[in-house]
Formats: C-alpha cells, sequence, structure tokens
C-alpha cells in the first residue's frame, strides 16, 4: 500500500526520538526521522502533514552552540509540534527567552492546563495530569504571539500559536510515564494536521526474514546468545531466514553472572526450544581483564571487546561464518549515541558503544530499532513460549556494571546471594512478574556497623526495582516497608561482609535503571 501522508521529525540528539516514531506508526501513519540541521530543499514535504520538533541535549542559550534549524520549515504553513528542547528553540525563535533553572524538573510532574483557553491538542483529555519532565532549561518570556496552555508548579509547559499552528510541550508525551501522551500525539496528528487513519502495518516478521535471506546469502551465522528474550527472538528470526543448521549458537560464560543465568538455563533452553548452544568458559578472562578498572566506561569497553574476540575466535572453528548477531535492541543504540554526533551518550553498552571499531565479522542487529516491549510483541507472534522462563532482563556486562569499583570475585559472590534472597522473596509474595526489573548494587564504600556488640565495617548493599515499558524511562515501585525490611534482615544476617542495605527511590531520568 502507498502510504500518502508523512510526519516528519527533527531530531536534536533526544533519547525519545525514535519512541515519537514508534507511537506515530502504531497511530497509523508513515513517519520518519531526519537531522534537526536538515536544509529545507533537501526536505521532502511531499504530502507533508506535520512537524515534530524532538528534545535535545542543548541549550538555547549557549552561544557556543549555533542554533542549528532552517528557519524557512516554520513558513511550510504545516502544524509544528515541538517537545522539550524543541518547544524551547521554537520559543527562542520566534523571540521568547529561555534561560537555566535554579533547579532541574525530572521525572513524575502534575501538569495544569489554562482553563481559560481551549485547544485540539488536549482535546478530551484532564486539565490537570502527569506528564514525565527532563529539563533544567525553562522559558520565561512567551515568544510573540503564543499563548500559555499549561504550566507545572515550576515551568510554563505548554504552549501555542494558533493561527500558525505551532505547538511547544515541555513534558514528553512519547513516553509511557506521561498520562494521556498518546492522545496528545493522536490529537497533533488527526484533529490539528488533519490526517487520515491509514492501515499501516509495519509487518517487522516478514520484513526482517526478507532482509536476512538478502544479507546472508549461503553464508552462516555466528549468534550471541544472552539466555534473554531479545537473542532468543534473534534466534527465531535467523532460523526463518536461513536454518539452524546455519546458525552457531555461543554463550560465554563471563563469571559475572547472576544465580540463573548459569548452565541451567543454557539446559532449558536447549531442551525446551531445541537449540544447539555452544558454551565458552571464560570467566578468568573477564575478571581477570577488570582487574584494577574502576571507570564504568572502560569496564564497558573491555568487556565489549573480549566478546568480540571470543566470538570471531568461535566463529573460525566453522567453516563460512561471515556474520556475528546480537540482540541490540533500540534502547541499546540511542543510549550510546556519541555527543560528537549531536548526541549525548548515557552509557556506552557493551554491544554497541562498547564494541571495537574493526572486527572480522559483518554485525547482525535485526531487533535494533525496536524497543522491549515491541520484542515482546514479536515474540508473541513468533508463538514463542518464553514465560516457563521468564525472568528480568540481565546486562550484557553482568555484575561488573552493579559492582561500583573494582570487580573481583568476592564482590561477585556478595551480589549473587543478595540477588538470590531479593529475587526469592519477591516471588514468595507472588509481585515479581509485576516487576520489569529488580536486582542490587554493591557499593563501593564501606561503613560502620554493630554486630554482636562488636563493630563491624562492611559493604553497602542497595535494593533497586522498577517499572518500565520500553526501558527509555523508568519508575521505582512502591516495595512494601515489610517486604524490604525482611529482604534487609536476610542480606545482613545471611551475607558477610555487609552491614547496611537501602532502597533506591530514583526514577529514569534522571537516574538511569542500571547504576553504572
Amino acid at each position: 500500500m502507498k502510504i500518502t501522508q508523512n510526519i516528519i521529525i527533527l531530531d536534536f540528539g533526544s533519547q525519545y526520538s525514535n519512541l515519537i516514531l514508534k507511537h506515530i506508526l502504531y497511530l497509523g501513519l508513515h513517519a520518519k526521522i531526519v537531522p534537526g540541521s536538515i536544509s529545507i530543499d533537501k526536505l521532502d514535504v511531499t504530502n507533508l502533514k506535520g512537524i515534530i520538533l524532538s528534545g535535545g541535549p542543548f541549550s538555547v542559550y549557549n552561544i557556543n552552540k549555533k542554533i542549528i534549524i532552517d528557519k524557512k520549515i516554520f513558513l511550510l504553513k504545516i502544524p509544528i509540534l515541538g517537545i522539550c528542547y524543541g518547544m524551547q528553540l521554537i520559543s527562542y525563535i520566534f523571540g521568547g527567552r529561555v534561560k537555566k533553572g535554579c533547579k532541574g524538573e525530572y521525572g513524575k510532574t502534575m501538569f495544569i492546563r489554562n482553563n481559560n483557553l481551549s485547544s485540539s491538542l488536549f482535546h478530551d483529555i484532564p486539565y490537570n495530569f502527569f506528564v514525565w519532565m527532563s529539563h533544567f532549561d525553562k522559558l520565561i518570556t512567551m515568544p510573540k504571539n503564543f499563548k500559555v496552555l499549561g504550566y507545572t508548579n515550576y515551568c510554563i509547559a505548554a504552549i501555542c500559536n494558533i493561527k500558525l499552528q505551532i505547538y511547544g510541550l515541555q513534558f514528553h508525551p512519547e513516553v509511557t510515564n506521561t498520562q494521556y501522551g498518546i492522545n496528545i500525539l493522536n490529537n497533533f496528528i488527526y484533529k490539528i494536521c488533519g490526517c487520515l487513519r491509514q492501515s499501516y502495518v509495519y509487518d517487522f516478521i516478514s520484513s526482517s526474514i526478507l532482509e536476512i535471506k538478502k544479507i546472508v546469502d549461503d553464508k552462516k551465522v555466528i549468534l550471541g546468545f544472552s539466555n534473554g528474550i531479545d537473542s532468543l527472538v534473534t534466534y527465531f528470526l535467523l532460523e526463518k531466514a536461513i536454518g539452524r543448521d546455519n546458525i552457531f549458537c555461543v554463550f560465554i560464560n563471563t563469571g559475572l553472572l547472576s544465580h540463573y543465568d548459569n548452565f541451567k538455563s543454557i539446559n532449558f533452553f536447549k531442551k525446551k526450544f531445541n537449540i544447539t548452544i555452544e558454551v565458552v568458559n571464560a570467566e578468568y578472562i573477564f575478571i581477570n581483564a577488570l582487574k584494577n578498572i574502576i571507570d564504568p566506561k572502560k569496564k564497558r569497553l573491555i568487556i565489549g571487546k573480549l566478546f568480540v574476540d571470543i566470538f570471531q575466535k568461535e566463529a573460525k572453528k566453522k567453516p563460512n561464518i561471515f556474520f556475528l548477531a546480537q540482540g541490540t535492541i533500540n534502547s541499546d543504540v540511542i543510549e550510546s549515541k556519541d555527543r560528537k554526533n549531536g548526541f549525548s551518550a548515557i552509557k556506552y553498552h557493551h554491544n554497541v558503544g562498547g564494541m571495537p571499531k574493526k572486527i572480522n565479522l559483518i554485525l547482525l542487529e535485526p531487533l535494533k530499532n525496536l524497543f522491549k516491549d515491541e520484542v515482546k510483541k514479536i515474540a508473541k507472534k513468533l508463538k514463542i513460549s518464553y514465560n516457563e522462563f521468564d525472568h528480568h532482563p540481565f546486562p550484557g556486562p553482568g555484575y561488573a556494571i552493579r559492582i561500583i569499583g573494582e570487580v573481583n570475585k568476592k564482590k561477585i559472590s556478595i551480589l549473587q546471594q543478595s540477588d538470590k534472597i531479593f529475587i526469592t522473596e519477591l516471588k514468595n509474595r507472588n509481585i515479581y512478574n509485576n516487576i520489569s526489573q529488580a536486582f542490587t548494587i554493591l557499593l563501593s564504600s564501606k561503613s560502620v556497623g554493630v554486630m554482636g556488640d562488636v563493630r563491624s565495617y562492611g559493604y553497602t548493599i542497595v535494593l533497586r526495582a522498577v517499572n518500565t515499558v520500553d526501558f527509555m524511562t523508568a519508575t521505582f515501585v512502591k516495595l512494601p516497608y515489610d517486604l524490604i525490611e525482611l529482604v534487609s534482615n536476610r542480606i545482613m544476617n545471611e551475607i558477610l561482609n555487609v552491614n547496611r542495605v537501602v532502597y533506591d527511590v530514583s526514577n529514569k531520568p534522571p537516574s538511569t535503571i542500571e547504576w553504572e
């Protein structure tokens, strides 16, 4: 079916630009992400119905950063929606004043609509609702001929110029934590841009299979198997495209794994899905390489290189292997983007930013444009019965990024024990499956305690439990106090060298889900 209506997303380096794209596709329109600095001469305006300006890590008042946007875009007489930095950019261009605030506004915030001004953008949406913020700069002087649509206790949070059909939101409607966020995007696309609903179907499975067939041809693939749903879905896409005889699955035991990411789980996958998986024991290699390494970025880079080195070595054992497949997903890619390309690197995922520049295998990452919730939907379509061994996601670098500071076997053992206690008690309360991710962190600093009337000097364990849909934003889980107390008591009573337990009550943003 030919797509006749388009929405363009001007990307200024936001982590969430792909979320905007995802939701527009779900709402039935074709959309495309282009650089925020694109010239109008290079912009395809054929059947263009609306433009969205994304957020970004920069400040409009920073004289060292030139405001790069073709202002002719505002002369197209096409509805425009600016989000976060996009709203500040619109305000700046139209004569408003933006300055650095005295504090940041991150995470869950109450948004209050202007009772005296109605707008199609908020059609059928309550006057007060919670939104998700991620900003420090704020609008202090309104741009000419713009009006305030809403605000928070801290800032002007929604503006509009009805005549020019230009709108701005300081919050992020594209993230799942914003109430009525999808309704707002829906209103912009259909009520303001005047788009017509189309039966646009993004048939990911069939298109991926065809693409893999085309790329791989008669060659073979080594797949980095990680016991997670991402690598499992990647395997089944590869199997449908090139057949299981052409896939060489390799699981690397790094020695940095939790109590459930072990040979027992590998045996489950072998038996349940009849997958042949080669296990490489590399515990000594990884832990030795991380000796005296404290910086989290260096940890990820070291781990990423070791993974590739081992995969390349294993690939040589089989004939005709030219490709390395990974279960990389969109959040990995987004958070690893480099600032020099207009983005702000959040962390170097071992399978993206942590990859060495030169490898002897061709990367194959069929899921790199999907978010975690989309991967789960693809798994369901593929009829993968994953629930029988359903556990929370576990990072590729393992405990290396949950041990703050230097990594060693003693610290790994402490985390394995604390994780097991935490997860066991969550399952005993039947709430484990209602949580997106739960785990423990070991801090590098020690504190004074008293055990058996004797002074102790032990480690601190942090409990972390979050709920999220796409892992781009997250909220901490409000666990019952008695459960936290039970877990805390068990950890301090059963694990040597731990005398303090705390609970992490921070959201993403401003925090990340993992600590490193």
